[in-house]
C-alpha cells in the first residue's frame, strides 16, 4: 500500500463534514480523558503518556503546559518563584549561545512583532546560560537552542527553565558530553532498525557510503531545526516526551524507510544521498511516521540491536540510567505503554498479513533477508486503533531491562 496514496480525502469529498464531526468528536473525548488524568490523585501519569502518544498528541499548548511537567517528573511546587539571576559576561558558553540565537529568527512564529521575539530571544539565552550554570557537567551544542526555544514557545520562562533543565540532564544529557561520541553512538542505532524493516534499503545506504551524519541535526534538536510548522515539532515533543530517550533514532528511521523508493532511485554514491536524505520533506504523514516508531521500538527495542550499535560503555549514556528517571510506578514506565499498545494492536488483527492488508510483519532475524515488513503499509485509522487505550490500564506490562548497553 502507497502511504502517499492513502492521505485524507479531498475538500470536495462528501464525507468531508462527517470527518470533521468524528475528529471533533475525538477531540473532545481525548480533552477529557487527559483533564480526567490530571484530576485523580495521584495524577495518572500513564494515561498521560498514552494521550501524548496516541493520534493528535496533546492537542494544545495549553494542554502542553500542564501535561509536559508531568511526563518529566517536574513537580510544579517544586520550582522556585524567581530565577537566577544570568551573569552572561562571565559566563565561558555566553558568545556561542548569542550567535545561535540570533540566527534562530526562523524558529519564531511569522509575523510576531520585533518587540516581543527579541525580549523572547532574551528569555532564551537566560534559560540556555542559568541551565548550564546549573550543571556544570553539561556541555552547551550547536542545535540546543533548537530545542530550547520550542519549550519557550509553549512554556513561559519559568516553567520551561525547569522542563529543560530536567531534559538536559537526562534525555539530552549524551548530547551535552564534553565529546560526541555518546552522540555517535545513538547515531549507530540508525543502520541496525533499517536492516531489520528493509535489508535492501540498508544494503543501498551501505554501499553508497552515505553514514548517518545527515541524520544528526534531526536527533540532537528532536527535528526542530529542520522542520518549518511548529505544529509539527510539538506534536513530535509530545511523543518524545512521553516515550524512551531513543526514540528519535526511531522516528529517524521511519522517515527513512518511508522514502524507500527515492532512496533507491538516487545514485548510489555518497554525495547524491547525503543530499536527499538531508532534505528532510515538510509534508510527512506525521501520526503514521509515530506509529510506526512506537511500533518498532517494541518489535526491535535497543536491547537488540545494542550489540551491533555499541561503542561505549553501559553506564555512559543516558538510556542506561533512564530508571533513574522514571516515576516510582511501573504504571508509568514509557516502554509498558508501548507494549500495552503493541499487544493491543496484536488483539485487534491477525499476527501476519501481507503488505496489501498493511500490517505489521514481525520477521525472525535469521529469515530477515528473505521477508521484508510492510511497515509503510499502516493506515491512519490503523495507527490509531494500535494506540488506543483499553480499560485495563492498570495492567501489570513485563519489566523491560533498560541496561541497554553490554
Amino acid at each position: 500500500m502507497n502511504l502517499k496514496k492513502s492521505r485524507s480525502v479531498g475538500a470536495s469529498s462528501p464525507l468531508n463534514g462527517i470527518d470533521k464531526q468524528d475528529a471533533e468528536s475525538k477531540r473532545k473525548k481525548k480533552v477529557a480523558e487527559i483533564t480526567q488524568a490530571l484530576s485523580v490523585t495521584p495524577v495518572d501519569v500513564a494515561a498521560l503518556r498514552r494521550m501524548a502518544i496516541s493520534e493528535g498528541g496533546l492537542l494544545t499548548d495549553e494542554i502542553r503546559c500542564k501535561v509536559w511537567p508531568w511526563l518529566l517528573n517536574v513537580h510544579l511546587e517544586n520550582i522556585p518563584e524567581q530565577l537566577e539571576e544570568v551573569d552572561r559576561e562571565n559566563n565561558k558558553d555566553y558568545n556561542q549561545v548569542l550567535l545561535d540565537v540570533q540566527r534562530s529568527l526562523r524558529r519564531f512564529p511569522p509575523g510576531m512583532p520585533d518587540e516581543q521575539r527579541e525580549g523572547l530571544q532574551e528569555e532564551l539565552i537566560n534559560i540556555i546560560l542559568r541551565v548550564l550554570l546549573k550543571n556544570p557537567q553539561l556541555h552547551y551544542y550547536q542545535g540546543y537552542h533548537d530545542i530550547v526555544v520550542t519549550f519557550l514557545l509553549v512554556l513561559e520562562e519559568r516553567l520551561a527553565t525547569a522542563l529543560v533543565e530536567k531534559l538536559s540532564t537526562h534525555h539530552l544529557r549524551d548530547f551535552m558530553d564534553p565529546t560526541m561520541d555518546n552522540t555517535k553512538h545513538i547515531l549507530n542505532y540508525l543502520m541496525p532498525i533499517i536492516d531489520r524493516v528493509n535489508p535492501e534499503v540498508h544494503d543501498f545506504m551501505e554501499q553508497a557510503e552515505v553514514g548517518t551524519i545527515f541524520a544528526l541535526s534531526w536527533l540532537i534538536t528532536w527535528f526542530g531545526h529542520v522542520l518549518s510548522d511548529f505544529r509539527h515539532v510539538v506534536r513530535l515533543y509530545d511523543f518524545f516526551l512521553a516515550c524512551h530517550p531513543l526514540m528519535p533514532i526511531y522516528f529517524a528511521a521511519v522517515i527513512v524507510l518511508y522514502r524507500e523508493e527515492e532512496v533507491l532511485d538516487c545514485e548510489c554514491d555518497m554525495a547524491s544521498l547525503h543530499h536527499l536524505l538531508s532534505q528532510i520533506p515538510q509534508d510527512l504523514p506525521y501520526e503514521i511516521l509515530i506509529s510506526r516508531a512506537g511500533d518498532l521500538f517494541v518489535q526491535f527495542p535497543p536491547s537488540e540491536l545494542a550489540r551491533e550499535a555499541t561503542q561505549q560503555q553501559s553506564q555512559q549514556t543516558a538510556s542506561s540510567t533512564f530508571k533513574d528517571f522514571e516515576l516510582a510506578s511501573t504504571q508509568q514506565r514509557p516502554d509498558s505503554v508501548l507494549r500495552r499498545r503493541r499487544r493491543e494492536q496484536q488483539q485487534q488483527s491477525p499476527p501476519a498479513m501481507d503488505a496489501k492488508q498493511g500490517a505489521l510483519v514481525a520477521v525472525r532475524p535469521s529469515a530477515r533477508r528473505f521477508v521484508r515488513l510492510a511497515v509503510m503499509g499502516l493506515t491512519v485509522a490503523l495507527g490509531a486503533a494500535a494506540l488506543a487505550v483499553v480499560n485495563s490500564a492498570l495492567e501489570w506490562a513485563p519489566k523491560l531491562d533498560l541496561q541497554f548497553f553490554p
